[in-house]
Order: structure tokens, then C-alpha cells, then sequence
């Protein structure tokens, strides 16, 4: 039956997709200690440091403008924890200059840090009448079922105050190194190396200044998209780095989660 093919095919092509998605919820855990404007989403380096240097907000202050749950519509809002933590020196690549898109990708924060916190958004799974079974289902119907199942965002959201000008050179760096890197690069975690076939730019609105690409990962000829954002307000940078399961298979058009970005950004207004 159709029905079996459909899903072999689907969780096939988001195999190395998977792989990335485990640990692209890093970094440090909750409330971690230690750790001018220009055009949104430019692919240059440059970036518009506020004239007079922020003061970074406090562990505490950095809690409250972190998403929660009711924040974001349909999107179940979790804190990551301790076991998804990536440490900064556990993140190594082929090619220097790749290493702050790395490390955005994997929610490591960059010299000058304050604190950091961190969040899992999912979208929640579409509501159906619960009438049919998925063997009851017309082939058609089966393909579609299984389509809306894997169609679901997972999004995670890291969140960083710096002293000085430390948020604006992040975020900086960041442009730069995505724009250097457009033609891929190797990362590995934990022993683990991820390809990354390209990093192309996306368009994204918000904070002072933001940036998008898509990501994508090339395993044994496999590819599978994932978004990644970074928005700075002041000298706090917000990166996001989502994955959907149906996109890694083709079957649907991956977008940036902007209402995720603008959530975030309310917050920090």
C-alpha cells in the first residue's frame, strides 16, 4: 500500500536531518551565568552598534524577556535542559571563519556573554476528528494524514545578553561568517561531523537589527533544510535554528518561523 511507501520515504529523507535536530537544541541550560540599523537580513558583516554600549541584562531580566508558554499561538514553549548542552569547545569545524554560524546553529554563546537562556518551541499537531485510522484511510487521504503529521516546526531559541559591544560584534560576526561560508562547511559535535552543504540568506524583520538563512545538511546525498535567525535588540542577540520534518522530505515549502522571531521580539521591546 501507498501508505507504507509514503512513510518509508518521508522518515529516509529526514534521517540526517534528525541527527542535527538532537543536538541543534544545545547549549548552555536555563539562566546560565557565565555563560544604528541596516537593511534586515543583509548578507555583509557590518554591523550598527548602538552609539552609547547597553547594559547587559541581568540573568533575572534575561528570564523575563524569554519566551514562555501562551507566548507564541499553537507552539508548545519548553526550556531545554541540561542534557542538551553544547559546550563552545565541543563545536569544531573544517573551516575557521564557519565557526560563529556553528555555534548560533548550536546555541553557544560568544565572548562577552552575561547569561543565557534557552527555549524548545513545537508547533502543536493539527487537531483531526479522530474518525479514521491511518489504515482506513484512502491512499490520497493517507498521504495527506501523514503529511500533516510530519509538518511540524521545532524551533530553538537561545537567548544572550552581552556587555558592551559584545552583542553587536556577535551578531556581526555572525553575518559575516554566513556570507564567508554560503558554500558549506563541515561542523562536529561531540565526535559527530554534520555537512553543511550551503547557507543561503532569507529574509527576516525585527530588534535593532536581524538576520536569516536557510541551512542546509547534506547526508549521504540526502538533503534536509533548516532555518536560522539571528536577532539583536540593544546588546542582547536572539538566534533561532528550526527544522521541519515534512520539508526534509520535499513535501512542503519551509518558511523562517517569524511568528516565533516576533514573539521574541515583542518580549524584548
Amino acid at each position: 500500500m501507498r501508505t507504507t511507501a509514503v512513510r518509508r520515504t518521508a522518515l529516509a529523507a529526514s534521517a540526517a536531518a534528525l541527527t542535527l535536530l538532537v543536538t541543534a537544541c544545545g547549549g548552555s541550560s536555563d539562566a546560565d551565568a557565565k555563560d544604528g540599523k541596516d537593511d534586515k537580513g543583509a548578507a555583509g558583516g557590518s554591523s550598527s552598534a548602538p552609539k552609547t554600549p547597553a547594559k547587559a541584562l541581568t540573568a533575572a531580566e534575561l528570564e523575563k524577556a524569554t519566551l514562555a508558554q501562551g507566548d507564541v499561538k499553537d507552539r508548545k514553549v519548553t526550556k531545554a535542559g541540561p542534557a542538551d548542552e553544547v559546550p563552545a569547545d565541543g563545536v569544531t569545524v573544517d573551516k575557521k571563519e564557519c565557526l560563529p554560524v556553528a555555534h548560533a546553529m548550536y546555541g553557544v554563546a560568544q565572548e562577552g556573554s552575561v547569561a543565557t537562556t534557552k527555549r524548545k518551541v513545537i508547533d502543536e499537531p493539527k487537531k483531526t476528528d479522530g474518525k479514521k485510522s491511518l489504515e482506513d484511510l484512502a491512499d490520497g487521504e493517507a498521504e495527506d494524514a501523514l503529511k500533516d503529521a510530519f509538518n511540524l516546526t521545532s524551533t530553538s531559541v537561545a537567548l544572550t545578553s552581552y556587555e558592551g559591544t559584545a552583542g553587536p560584534d556577535a551578531f556581526a560576526a555572525l553575518k559575516k561568517a554566513a556570507a564567508d561560508c554560503a558554500g558549506g562547511f563541515t561542523a562536529t559535535v561531540a565526535g559527530t561531523p554534520t555537512k553543511v552543504a550551503s547557507v543561503a540568506e532569507e529574509k527576516v524583520t525585527g530588534g535593532d537589527e536581524s538576520a536569516a538563512w536557510t541551512v542546509t545538511s547534506e547526508d549521504d546525498g540526502d538533503q534536509a533544510p533548516f532555518k536560522l535567525v539571528a536577532l539583536r535588540k540593544e546588546g542582547t542577540v536572539a538566534t533561532f535554528f528550526a527544522f521541519n520534518l515534512a520539508a526534509a522530505g520535499g513535501d512542503v515549502k519551509f518558511e523562517v518561523p517569524a511568528e516565533v522571531v516576533a514573539a521574541q521580539d515583542e518580549k524584548l521591546a
